[in-house]
């Protein structure tokens, strides 16, 4: 268990906009930052992020937390994983008892799986560093490859020995467990072993025996997957093999060099997109940082969605030959329709990103990279014009190749632009593309292919509909309790004067803060909150105040009961700044804090009004199964609280009728 101490000195360090801007892209707006949602599928920034509150909250998918939440969402961890990810991250020590075997077995199974891999990242960095087999082939090998030290150090790669089960024995060796073991996918089943029977050592072997090994990393910095490179001759033998997909990797999600490149990234505003490990980990040496790689699959929407977090431009590099050429025209279309700006970069010699690293020096390595990115759809427009110049039939086909490229493109604008110099560079009709391109979009599996295209039309109109965006109808019952607490938690602290009654009946002004105000207020009307998750938070008001102490949305926002930290993510606010240069044009917005004893004392009478009015209702009916003797003393109080609703609709400025 993590010491109290210790976990609010983590809460303490972990503001909200330094955690997220690992995960995400966050720009000024206002008091705020913005970006796009790493938890559902967007082009417009929607989520937005407080740093003075210290949360975040999703305006398309309702999402909210504080940067521990978004950890333990992000990142699939739990509350204490959370806190520890969090420690190292800002160097808090955290001082827990070492785990023994006997505890590690009754972790739970995505973190024993993630130990497992931490093991084999080491085990298999240790192998080639000081075995004789490691270091005469697995370190030989990437010294040949011209890797330094530093950078063989910084991606873990290590070696797998040829002999078929020594990771396996290893590891068993080491108290892991051979269930995840096989679950990792780092060891493989034999034919002989009986579904249903326990795993033991003897059927299991190594997945990458003889293999030098790229450990993949997940955004949050840990070893999910590996990437075993044979070093063999042979072509029966499969040059790459990877991990399968597992609890803790989803290959369609994962980018490698995302973890260590996403920083730059987000600098540059700019992504590398190649095509494999050595690519990312050349170019890191050549100190160009700002690439990933697919993970040896094609190029995934998610993945798209991962790159577009802290970039809309990426510069695709892939081979020039046949496959590199295939895997472009996957991604591209993907890209375009993700709203990304899309250049590519051929290298000279048919060199890839690796070989072309190992003839220039690291300068003339980023001057090329800078000064040979082509816009893709310029770049293509211009070699099929040239391709076709006197084939009128074969142009005819190649511009509606084009036009269906364009018509990917989510912006209008830019959807423009591209018409227009593409139509210069195909030297044809503007017009004529600009329809063709109309068709396209208006095409229903064009349609089908976003379920933001219709989302984007209602943007153009003006027109919600979108089902996700609707609100739920408030409660009326309960919310003059809501937003009391909001006030509180957003406000609490805040002085404001008063007018009470002495016990001689004399008027007098007092200063109190508006939650010790709420309380007074409810204390002396006897008034408990009807919800018991409001009830539970006011009494936790009543709690922090008696030790002298006065909570703030922090307290709460990091609370350890979940259904506090869950309710308040939800009510607090997150509200959008209006620049004062909006005064210039007659409008004026109120500062909420000026009016934050209006609203209280507004919401207190409110409040009143409804126990009142629920007081007179339940005597009412009370009174059908009372006595003659007990009738009068219920009348006489009836009539007291009808003038006391009386009085407190006047305060209100209601009118009421009978």
């Amino acid at each position: 268990m993590i010491p109290r101490d210790t976990v609010d000195k983590i809460i303490e360090a972990a503001r909200v906009e330094e955690v997220l801007g690992e995960f995400i892209t966050l720009k000024k707006r206002g008091a705020n930052l913005l970006g796009l949602c790493p938890f559902h599928g967007e082009k417009t920034p929607s989520f937005t992020v407080s740093p003075v509150k210290g949360i975040y909250k999703c305006f398309g998918c309702g999402k909210a937390g504080t940067s521990i939440n978004f950890i333990m969402e992000h990142l699939s961890l739990s509350y204490p994983e959370a806190l520890k990810w969090l420690a190292n991250k800002y160097g808090i020590e955290v001082v827990e008892k070492e785990v023994t075997p006997e505890e590690q077995q009754k972790l739970g199974e995505r973190e024993s799986m993630l130990i497992v891999m931490q093991f084999a990242a080491r085990y298999f960095n240790e192998i080639m560093n000081e075995s004789d087999e490691g270091k005469s082939i697995g370190l030989s090998y990437f010294i040949e490859r011209g890797l330094r030290p530093d950078i063989i150090t910084k991606f873990q790669l290590g070696y797998s020995l040829e002999e078929r089960k020594a990771f396996t024995n290893a590891a068993i060796k080491a108290t892991y467990k051979p269930e995840y073991l096989a679950k990792t996918g780092m060891s493989i089943l034999s034919n002989q072993y009986v579904e249903g029977n326990e795993i033991t050592a003897n059927d299991l072997f190594d997945r990458y025996a003889g293999r030098v090994m790229f450990p993949i990393h997940d955004s949050g910095g840990r070893v999910v997957a590996f990437g075993g490179r044979t070093l063999s001759s042979d072509k029966k033998i499969a040059k790459y093999i990877n991990s399968p997909e597992t609890d803790i990797y989803n290959k369609s999600k994962v980018l490698y060099g995302l973890w260590l490149g996403k920083k730059a990234i987000q600098q540059n505003n700019l992504c590398y997109l190649v095509e494999g490990y050595m690519d990312v980990i050349a170019m890191h040496q050549a100190g160009i940082e700002n690439v990933v790689a697919s993970s040896g699959t094609s190029l995934t929407l998610e993945q798209i969605k991962a790159i577009h977090r802290f970039t809309n431009n990426v510069v695709i590099l892939y081979d020039g030959d046949e496959a590199g050429q295939k895997a472009s025209a996957r991604a591209i279309p993907l890209l375009l329709e993700e709203g990304m700006n899309v250049k590519v970069l051929l290298f000279p010699d048919n060199d890839d990103p690796d070989s072309f690293s190992r003839k220039v020096t690291a300068e003339e390595y980023a001057t090329y990279l800078k000064n040979n990115a082509t816009d893709f759809l310029i770049f293509k427009a211009r070699k099929l014009s040239a391709e076709t110049k006197n084939d009128p039939i074969k142009k005819a086909e190649i511009i509606k190749d084009l036009v269906q490229n364009i018509s990917l493109i989510p912006d209008n604008i830019t959807r423009s632009i591209y018409v227009k110099e593409c139509a210069s560079i195909m030297e044809m009709a503007e017009q004529i593309l600009q329809t063709e391109v109309n068709k396209l979009r208006r095409n229903s599996s064009v349609k089908g292919k976003s379920n933001d295209y219709s989302q984007e039309q209602n943007q153009e109109t003006g027109i919600t509909t979108t089902e996700e965006l609707k609100e739920e109808p408030v409660d009326l019952i309960w919310f003059e309790e809501q937003e009391l607490l909001k006030l509180m938690m957003n406000y609490g602290n805040i002085i404001i004067t008063v007018d009470q009654e002495n016990e001689e009946k004399e008027i007098q002004a007092l200063e109190l803060t508006v939650c010790e105000y709420v309380l007074f207020e409810l204390w002396r009307d006897e008034i408990e909150f009807k919800d018991p998750i409001h009830q539970l938070i006011l009494d936790e008001f009543v709690h922090e105040i008696e030790k002298g102490e006065l909570p703030s949305l922090k307290h709460f926002t990091n609370h350890t009961n979940p259904a506090i930290s869950s309710f308040t993510l939800n009510v607090a606010h997150i509200g959008y700044d209006l620049s004062p240069k909006w005064e210039k044009f007659g409008v004026y917005v109120n500062d909420e804090k000026l009016e934050v004893k209006k609203s209280v004392s507004h919401m207190l009478l409110s409040l009143k009004e409804k126990y009142l009015s629920e007081r007179i209702k339940e005597l009412k009916d009370s009174i059908k199964t009372l006595s003659d003797d007990d009738i009068y003393a219920v009348q006489k109080k009836l009539v007291d609280l009808e003038r006391s609703k009386i009085r407190v609709n006047k305060l209100l400025g209601r009118v009421v009728t009978k």
